[in-house]
């Protein structure tokens, strides 16, 4: 990855770990071995179906999730690799 395409990757991902609630569809995913279903993760939070859906995709377009669908459901899968851009760049300020 070139360094200008990394930076970009970091924005779309620290971009998407701006909002709490993905941060908690993040943490539930870890928590849960690194995926659970789309319902799963519905059932976690009080807002509507479409509001969890589009923080899905967010953190989706950003590479942090990827989804296989069963039948009529999404699982959907942490990328622990994704979230390495913002490990590297805090490293930078490590002493």
């Amino acid at each position: 990855m070139t360094p200008i395409a990394k930076l970009r990757a970091l924005d779309e991902v620290v971009d998407a770990i701006a909002h709490p609630a993905r941060r908690q569809i993040l943490l539930t995913l870890h928590f849960r071995g690194g995926s659970a279903t789309a319902g799963e993760l519905a059932a976690r939070f009080e807002h509507a179906w479409p509001t969890t859906t589009r923080h899905l995709r967010v953190l989706e377009d950003a590479g942090l999730l990827r989804h296989e669908r069963r039948g009529r459901t999404r699982v959907y899968t942490l990328d622990r690799e994704r979230l390495g851009l913002v490990t590297e760049w805090l490293g930078w300020f490590a002493t």
